[in-house]
């Protein structure tokens, strides 16, 4: 096992899988990753079960039984995905009980074109809730103004949600909101605090990518200095946001009534730019009560090379706010920078879930 692993998970990171196949399951890899690589947890998302239905015979079985039945296309997505996250909940059963249901988790996420329509968002989340049946599970919930209130509405349900697509401080502290008056909600409703968890997905590297462009269109010295400097600064700066929260009254109280943290999750963790180290959004998110969920690469450099030394997140936010004002002086629109990413990561996770669909649909067609 991985010393640099162990380190991390010492630390107090929770490592997660971003990625998830039938093919991982029935060979039993994601049983190696919990066993060898410290992996407590797994996330998916529209784009990983089009990767995963495009490729291999995993898959055929259930789609033969599915046409033969002669269900909807909608209906056949549901089943194949829901089919796949419920065995992974059961590979990862122990770990949720090991851990009092901290970790061992496992996300689906509800039909991405329903990001902008509250009601569909909460409807989408309560079916798939009871069709997958599992507590150690989370229903993903894009950020967007449209998800806060089913992120609170779900909340208040006793559903466990990860919170996902999350880029600007601003709508962070909104979702820490969302769940806040979601557990209050719990709490009248007379749900058991302690089985609602939460997690809210902050992602790294695509504000990268972003602002780099930006900063290569600036094109003075000083911009230059400034590239793959921001990603880590919002992220950091999100989790100063996240203690101002857990040092609140509010959230003081409803912690004494039994209810648990809605742990920061670094998303989109794997390095986009080749000239950046591989291991970057990893190393330098390092702190106790955090959770990364990386691709199967990023955990494998993670494993060969990161450098795990401490916490790199608390003893940093001074620094933050420095880059964040030198991005600003450089002409970086950070409000826009955001609103560009979240409107991207929506009609991104839209083609991925098209494109499962259209594959789907080829396959219930075949004679």
């Amino acid at each position: 096992m991985s010393e640099n692993l162990k380190r991390l998970t010492g630390a107090g990171v929770s490592i997660w899988l971003d990625d998830i196949s039938r093919d991982r399951l029935r060979t039993g890899n994601l049983a190696a990753l919990i066993r060898d690589k410290q992996v407590v947890g797994v996330t998916s998302n529209p784009t990983i079960f089009a990767a995963a239905l495009s490729k291999g015979d995993a898959y055929d079985a259930q789609l033969h039984d599915l046409r033969v039945r002669g269900v909807s296309v909608d209906e056949a997505v549901r089943s194949i995905t829901t089919f796949d996250i419920r065995w992974a909940a059961d590979v990862l059963r122990p770990v949720f009980n090991a851990t009092n249901g901290v970790d061992g988790r496992v996300s689906i996420e509800v039909d991405p074109r329903l990001a902008r329509d509250t009601e569909k968002t909460i409807a989408e989340a309560r079916a798939l809730w009871w069709l997958v049946d599992r507590p150690n599970l989370f229903i993903k919930i894009p950020a967007t103004v449209e998800g806060l209130p089913a992120i609170t509405q779900c909340i208040a349900e006793g559903i466990s949600v990860n919170v996902t697509l999350i880029f600007s401080l601003e709508r962070y502290r909104a979702v820490m909101d969302a769940w806040l008056e979601g557990l209050e909600k719990a709490q009248a409703n007379g749900v058991n605090l302690s089985t609602v968890e939460s997690v809210a997905s902050f992602f790294v590297s695509r504000v990268d990518t972003e602002i780099d462009a930006r900063l290569d269109r600036v094109g003075t010295p000083e911009a230059a200095a400034l590239k793959g400097k921001a990603a880590v600064a919002n992220a950091r700066l999100a989790f100063a946001a996240f203690e101002e929260v857990m040092a609140s009254p509010r959230w003081q109280a409803l912690r004494a009534a039994g209810a648990r943290p809605q742990r920061p999750l670094w998303a989109s963790t794997g390095v986009k730019n080749p000239d950046y180290p591989d291991t970057l959004y990893v190393d330098q998110l390092v702190t106790a009560g955090t959770v990364n969920t990386m691709p199967e690469k990023t955990l494998d450099a993670v494993a060969d090379h990161g450098k795990i030394s401490g916490d790199t997140i608390r003893p940093f936010y001074e620094q933050a706010w420095n880059t964040m004002a030198a991005l600003k002086e450089a002409g970086i629109d950070y409000d826009d920078v955001v609103r560009v990413l979240e409107n991207e990561g929506v009609d991104k996770f839209e083609v991925s879930w098209k494109e499962l669909l259209e594959t789907v649909t080829a396959e219930l067609g075949k004679a």
